[in-house]
């Protein structure tokens, strides 16, 4: 047994199976694959990896299933591997690329089953006597137990909430993660949170709420996001890069050939390397412009091309950003009382009251280079046919 120290969680111990698994050439690349994407262009100290994270994962994990005595000890060393490996599949960037590679290769982070399948993660499963098809299916929360690693409250979740909220220095992420992982269990094979850890479980939902706010959906990190996005889909479908080969590489790999496109992309690169990024051209809330919009988000490069047309500029020059529908599945987490379950939201008046505020903070951004943000935030206005008057930025916030 040898034990690591980690700046959240303190001591984590590794026994053999673990130590194994890290050795994996699928887990080392983890290291190298930040788990914020750009956010580090907004909080400098957001050089976190998805190594660390999946390392916090598993250690909660393996808390909550010691805590549950009915779970068998082969059960619980699955669970301990799932929870260690669930994020293997993740591509550069982590959820920067998430949609880029589903577009391209109908795979999603949570389908590991070709990784864990193959190559020096299969030997080390089939030495321990480990299923990789049940890991898959914990991984895909697709069994009772892989509640534990995805559900409306999991130890996924747990660990990067108070993750990310370290290394942004973001005061809100405080989550009582020790008190919750007490009060849950399963009831009629669903995995519940007992009445006493009902504000535990509100303390994660205002630590999602502030996070998404502060963080996760910060401007800078959307249009970074974006433009990455964009190259990324340029060197594609200019035959530049492999997306199979995409969901493989590291942060420094997708860097590196970005670097040394053509065109656009390799413009985008040199942008996003010198922090020279888009400004907000429009940027609105759902209340200005409708659900309706929604309705845009699967034709984002024709909406893109017509404001384009609108403003008089190059289609190259303009980038739309509609998130999707604002949800925080955690307030359908399930509360037992008195023998029954009820959602979190119904035990908890003030949690409900968070589900107003979390469509409050939905934006929707059209970016542009600076030069062009006057012409282009004219054109996006009108073609959104947003009522308000378009809010005016100081150049501080450009």
């Amino acid at each position: 047994m040898k034990v690591v120290l980690d700046p959240v969680h303190g001591y984590i111990e590794l026994d053999d199976l673990v130590q194994d698994l890290l050795s994996a050439p699928q887990m080392q690349r983890l290291r190298r694959v930040r788990q914020l994407g750009f956010s580090n262009l907004v909080y400098p100290g957001a050089n976190h990896s998805r190594f660390e994270h999946s390392l916090g994962t598993m250690h909660l994990a393996s808390m909550l299933t010691r805590s549950l005595d009915s779970i068998e000890e082969d059960k619980k060393t699955e669970i301990k591997a799932a929870a260690l490996l669930h994020d293997v599949g993740h591509g550069p960037f982590s959820h920067v690329t998430e949609n880029i590679i589903d577009k391209y290769t109908r795979r999603r982070h949570e389908d590991v089953k070709e990784i864990l399948g193959k190559g020096e993660i299969r030997e080390i499963l089939n030495k321990y006597g480990i299923s990789s098809g049940n890991l898959v299916k914990h991984i895909k929360g697709e069994t009772s137990l892989g509640q534990i690693l995805s559900s409306e409250i999991d130890v996924d979740r747990m660990d990067y909430l108070v993750r990310d909220a370290h290394y942004t220095g973001v005061a809100f992420g405080v989550v009582d993660y020790n008190r919750l992982i007490k009060q849950m269990n399963f009831y009629e094979d669903r995995l519940v949170v007992d009445y006493g850890g009902l504000k535990a479980a509100e303390s994660l939902l205002v630590s999602r709420l502030w996070m998404n706010t502060s963080v996760y959906y910060h401007h800078v990190t959307r249009i970074s996001e974006a433009m990455c996005s964009r190259a990324v889909e340029y060197m594609i479908e200019n035959n530049e890069l492999d997306p199979f080969r995409l969901r493989y590489m590291d942060d420094i790999d997708l860097v590196a050939s970005m670097r040394n496109a053509t065109g656009y992309a390799g413009e985008l690169a040199r942008m996003l390397d010198a922090r020279k990024l888009y400004k907000r051209a429009l940027y609105v809330g759902l209340a200005d412009v409708g659900k309706a919009v929604l309705r845009h988000r699967d034709r984002i490069r024709r909406v893109e091309k017509e404001i384009a047309e609108l403003a008089g500029v190059d289609s190259e020059f303009v980038l739309v950003d509609i998130p999707k529908t604002p949800e925080m599945l955690e307030m359908q987490a399930m509360i037992k009382t008195d023998h029954k379950m009820i959602p979190l939201n119904e035990a908890s008046h003030f949690v409900s009251i968070l589900q107003e505020a979390q469509m409050d903070n939905w934006r929707m951004g059209v970016y542009s280079p600076k030069e062009y943000c006057e012409v282009v935030g004219k054109a996006a206005r009108d073609y959104f046919d947003v009522k308000k008057p378009l809010k005016q930025f100081k150049l501080s916030d450009l």
